[in-house]
């Protein structure tokens, strides 16, 4: 039972993985768009599985103590509580991790070429127009594609 709560390695290493490959994948996620958030399919999900399983050795190495993995849940809750608090605090960094948003459509006028840069398909786009209630494209004041991956639509008054 003792072996249970014994480490293989020093501390100090599992909160180092931690943060790597916090970061690595918080980069990769990042680089992958706001669309991959935004729009949660089973595909996503069998991503983030996979995602876990392919980074369970890089964060706990040979180890199979109970001791390593809250070691390691801990810090990676710190590092997500801090990357939350350091966002809210600076505008400069909240941009760089979140983004900003992206007009995709303005005054009627849709910009096709930043639907297809956003990797935002004419489907998910004519979705959002019909959970607006937004008929034609002609009705659509500006149509956003928000930080977290969401479209909003504003329309144009009647």
């Amino acid at each position: 039972m003792s072996e249970a709560f014994d480490l293989s390695m020093p501390w100090w290493q599992y909160v180092l993985r931690a943060c790597v490959v916090y970061f690595v994948l918080l980069a990769m996620i990042r680089v992958s768009g706001k669309r991959t958030m935004g729009q949660f399919t089973s595909f996503d999900m069998l991503l983030i599985v996979l995602l876990g399983n392919a980074v369970q050795n890089a964060l706990l190495g040979t180890d199979t103590s109970i001791g390593g993995g809250l070691l390691l849940a801990g810090t990676l809750m710190a590092l997500n509580w801090g990357i939350g608090f350091v966002t809210a605090r600076n505008d400069r960094i909240e941009r760089a991790l979140e983004g900003v948003p992206v007009v995709l459509a303005r005054d009627g006028h849709v910009f096709h070429e930043v639907l297809r840069r956003e990797l935002v398909s004419r489907a998910d786009f004519h979705k959002a127009m019909r959970e607006n209630d937004c008929a034609d494209v002609d009705h659509i004041a500006l149509a956003m594609l928000e930080t977290n991956g969401h479209i909003t639509l504003l329309k144009r008054g009647s």
